[in-house]
């Protein structure tokens, strides 16, 4: 049996991403270790990238640039444990010329186990900053909080 890897949906604003708790993630406590969260929040939004039409290995390979995570503030809530299923959520909450904010949440069926809140900014290849192109931002502001400040 050929497993497909977990993708994330949208349902209106909201990007969930599966992600189930393996060995690997775990430290000797049992409980995934702090820097395990840094991973998850980045799969979910590599996926949210993907699914609005974003092709970063392409502008990337390009000579176009890269995201890169500008600034991150954690709030770790609860332990998630060994085989927990748990889901990445991710909204985008601002969008600006060169960046864009993005809140996400681990949880747990309805416990939230950690919060983020990100920025990230599009980089040229020399790791300047560099606007987005304007079809990237409209393609962030279909999925973004309604009301949200750009």
């Amino acid at each position: 049996m050929i497993l497909t890897p977990p993708t994330g949906r949208f349902d209106g604003t909201l990007h969930s991403f599966p992600v189930r708790v393996y060995f690997e993630d775990t430290d000797l406590s049992g409980i995934v270790y702090h820097a395990n969260y840094l991973r998850y929040f980045e799969r979910a939004r590599s996926d949210m990238l993907a699914r609005v039409g974003i092709d970063q290995r392409g502008a990337h390979d390009e000579g176009f640039g890269a995201y890169a995570v500008t600034a991150m503030d954690i709030r770790w809530k609860r332990p998630a444990k060994l085989d927990d299923e748990l889901v990445v959520e991710s909204r985008v909450t601002k969008v600006r010329a060169a960046s864009c904010s993005i809140q996400q949440r681990v949880r747990r069926a309805d416990a939230i186990l950690a919060e983020a809140q990100v920025t990230a900014a599009l980089l040229t290849p020399e790791g300047r900053p560099r606007r987005q192109p304007a079809d990237w931002v409209e393609k962030f502001k279909a999925v973004a909080e309604e009301g949200m400040n750009t």
